[in-house]
């Protein structure tokens, strides 16, 4: 799905809703990665077997699979991902190398 993929990339992950957990907490099942989630929600009205978008940056790349901050690191398949905002490193106005006196 998401090829490419180089850390400080900004990804999305599509998580599917579990259950709420408390009244601003909802458990979410995230692909390829073994352990249930929880997230802070306290706008929405979620319900069970909704889909829900994950967004966070990647921080490290290991072949296919992927860590992603989501709050806490998150390693998952890189199919399962999208791609927001490729990152783009900062430009300097001026060179590092003073002028010569």
């Amino acid at each position: 799905m998401a090829r490419g993929i180089k850390v400080g990339d900004e990804v999305a992950i599509t998580a599917t809703v579990r259950r709420r957990v408390t009244e601003d907490r909802i458990s979410v099942s995230i692909p390829s990665y073994g352990f249930p989630h929880s997230i802070v929600d306290r706008t929405s009205r979620v319900k069970k077997g909704q889909p829900i978008e994950l967004v966070g940056d990647v921080t490290h790349v290991d072949g296919e699979w992927v860590t992603v901050n989501l709050g806490v690191p998150v390693t998952v398949n890189m199919d399962t991902l999208g791609l927001m905002a490729a990152y783009k490193p900062p430009t300097r106005k001026t060179p590092l190398v003073d002028r010569p006196t």
